[in-house]
């Protein structure tokens, strides 16, 4: 593969990956990539040693090179996340329920490879050399060969009750993990996030609003909606990173990644602990959601849940330990077939492609984009 020595030409590489992944869609492949930075909400360094400092304007600024590479890595990682969401996602454009939904697929597709554009673009235009390769790595990681960087980003989006759930649980992680970069001591960095944020807000309420439609129309049952909800509700925990985490303590000692409530919270940060604190928020958001899904569902023997954050874990404390999904311990002898009861089976998945084949199976959108 041609290596890169400008941005036009990772671009053309972006246009190379866009074919080899088969997006064909002309509204696909003629959306406007723009850089885009926000306004600055703080010209100063917020927290850790360097607070009360002017943020870093280039990467020249960065007073020690082990910050300059834990910056490059977390850019790295938010990188690979846009660009594996549409090679698991792609597949789904072939099969909507609906117009409205096509385009909404479409839209939150192009704004993911946005983000992505946006984090090669910093990768290429401030880290010289190494940049420049990373930014290229970006785009020959391929999901469906399970190489991106992160769990959630190598599973399977089979079908649309996948996509919704994975837009409600997943992207949402992408909200945390955006608005902790927001308040980066990297300036560039920082203001990127803004734009991003907004136009996550449209993938989280296309996932909250999907659902929200499948429980409506209640033919899909909410046991098989459960077992997709456990299996990605564990994967975006695990996003989070491990318990303890040495590098989020780094993060935020460096100034690059503070805390979702940085801004509002005025205790000083458990700097052992920052992981667990950002996971605890999360949970506590989808609980939240999942509850007002619940006032749909009359049987309340049927209603929805949150996985414990126990179950079903592969990084940290609790990683490839036995619990179910109420957080209790269960033994490593009944675990694999306990696993498997509770997580999409080949039934569900031949349930949900006969379901899907009719029309009734979501509720249906109005022009104006209200439900039916």
């Amino acid at each position: 593969m041609l290596k890169v020595h400008t941005f036009d030409e990772w671009i053309d590489l972006f246009k190379s990956w866009q074919t080899d992944i088969g997006l064909t869609a002309d509204e696909l492949r003629t959306f406007k990539f723009d850089i885009k930075f926000g306004e600055p909400e703080a010209e100063f360094i917020e927290f850790g040693h360097y607070r009360g400092q002017r943020k870093w304007p280039t990467v020249m600024h960065i007073p020690d090179q082990r910050i300059r590479d834990a910056l490059l890595n977390l850019i790295v990682y938010q990188g690979d996340t846009e660009f594996a969401s549409v090679e698991q996602q792609r597949a789904l454009l072939e099969n909507s329920p609906s117009s409205y939904d096509l385009q909404s697929i479409m839209r939150v597709m192009c704004e993911e490879m946005r983000h992505g554009w946006q984090m090669s673009y910093l990768l290429v235009a401030h880290f010289g050399d190494e940049g420049k390769r990373e930014a290229q790595k970006l785009l020959e990681r391929r999901a469906e060969e399970g190489k991106r960087l992160l769990g959630s980003f190598n599973e399977r989006v089979d079908n649309w009750l996948d996509f919704f759930t994975y837009t409600q649980f997943i992207d949402r992680d992408g909200k945390f993990q955006l608005k902790m970069l927001s308040t980066s001591a990297f300036h560039p960095l920082a203001r990127s996030m803004g734009p991003m944020l907004k136009e996550e807000s449209y993938h989280l309420g296309t996932g909250n609003n999907g659902l929200l439609r499948i429980i409506k129309a209640g033919r899909i049952p909410s046991e098989v909606i459960q077992r997709f909800f456990n299996k990605w509700v564990p994967t975006a925990f695990d996003l989070f990173g491990t318990d303890n985490s040495s590098s989020a303590h780094w993060a935020y000692e460096w100034g690059l990644k503070g805390r979702f409530d940085e801004r509002e919270n005025p205790h000083p940060a458990e700097r052992q602990h920052l992981n667990e604190a950002s996971r605890g928020l999360y949970r506590d958001e989808i609980v939240r959601l999942v509850d007002r899904m619940n006032a749909l569902i009359p049987d309340r023997e049927r209603w929805l849940k949150v996985p414990q954050l126990q179950f079903n874990r592969r990084i940290g404390v609790w990683g490839h330990q036995c619990f179910d999904v109420d957080g209790n311990p269960i033994s490593a002898e009944r675990y694999q077939d306990y696993l498997t009861s509770v997580t999409p089976s080949a039934e569900d998945y031949m349930l949900l492609r006969s379901l899907m084949k009719e029309s009734d199976w979501i509720l249906a959108k109005k022009s104006d984009g209200s439900d039916n």
